[in-house]
């Protein structure tokens, strides 16, 4: 590549870097062409995936403040860019990884901060961000319920007590 060429691709890497809340580096030796698509296609709404050189991914990771990428930038790489949620970009890959043992996942960075495959494997198990809040919001219905029966509960109790004793009352003066 020509000098102006390489610095266009760092500027474009750092700024995809930047504008991403998170970032997976994986290594797609193996991989034909076809997968390759079939992979964009299956992050299309959270991520777009790219083959990257190595050497202007370090330069670009400096540039944008990204640490803990320089480690896995070994081999073939190509980077997931993750603009929607990083939980189901985790396993779009961790599922295509799964049909296509040839995708390695090397690494990543969420929110600056640098995650291990592991770490990316973790996230890919987690539940998405709806059925998260939606879990959220049941709990607090539930303990919104329950608080609501706890303050209906007394009240209920002294009602029933009144009502026995006027019942109570009624019947001893109907008996005298």
């Amino acid at each position: 590549m020509a000098r102006p060429d390489k610095a266009a691709a760092v500027a474009s890497i750092a700024d995809k870097l930047r504008d991403s809340n998170a970032a997976v580096l994986t290594e797609y030796r193996g991989l034909s062409v076809a997968q390759l698509q079939e992979l964009r296609r299956s992050l299309s709404g959270n991520a777009t995936y790219a083959v990257v050189k190595n050497t202007l991914t370090s330069i670009a990771a400096k540039e944008a403040g990204v640490e803990g990428l320089d480690a896995d930038l070994q081999g073939p790489s190509a980077i997931a860019f993750v603009t929607g949620d990083p939980v189901e970009a985790a396993k779009g890959l961790r599922d295509f990884a799964k049909a296509n043992p040839a995708l390695v996942i090397k690494g990543g960075v969420l929110e600056g901060n640098a995650l291990t495959a592991a770490e990316i494997t973790k996230l890919a198990d987690l539940e998405s961000r709806e059925v998260l809040l939606a879990k959220a919001a049941g709990a607090m219905k539930a303990k919104i319920s329950q608080a609501a029966y706890a303050f209906n509960a007394k009240p209920t109790q002294v009602a029933r007590v009144i009502d026995a004793l006027r019942q109570k009352q009624e019947s001893a003066g109907a008996a005298a």
